[in-house]
């Protein structure tokens, strides 16, 4: 059963409210996370407690409980010249590191002939997630 200290597999499915799949892994490998951790989702790894080997679970998180809001702090004006010319295209995604190493995604939000508008919200900000999950082996 999961419990805090667990270690889980799980295979899933997330799909946002169009219906469209975001993400899967059913077929490849299994995500593992240790319960308590918060390597995941913290509403989500709330609501696989106590589940076993073998359950299955639709989780439905809200954008609050899922990558937050879309933060309208989280849009910045920058020079063309700063974004490469192939991809300075609305919706194409850009991935920045800070001097930690750390790897945040950047979604072009707008372009005009003066700036470049760069959304820094997480992809999945402002979206409800609904997971399907199968618990293939807890240790």
């Amino acid at each position: 059963m999961i419990e805090d200290g667990s270690k889980v597999s799980i295979e899933y499915t997330l799909t946002l409210d169009d219906g469209s799949t975001a993400d899967t892994n059913v077929g490849g490998e299994p995500l593992v996370y240790n319960q308590g951790q918060q390597e995941i989702l913290p509403a989500l790894e709330e609501a696989l407690v106590g589940l076993a080997a073998g359950d299955t679970k639709k989780v439905m998180l809200t954008a609050e409980e899922g990558y937050g809001l879309v933060d309208p702090d989280g849009f910045q004006d920058v020079e063309p010249d700063i974004v490469p010319e192939d991809a300075r295209t609305v919706g194409t995604m850009l991935v920045a590191s800070d001097p930690e190493g750390n790897q945040q995604p950047i979604r072009v939000h707008e372009v005009a002939d003066d700036k470049i508008v760069l959304d820094f919200n997480h992809p999945l900000a402002g979206e409800a997630l609904t997971f399907d999950i199968k618990i293939l082996e807890i240790e």
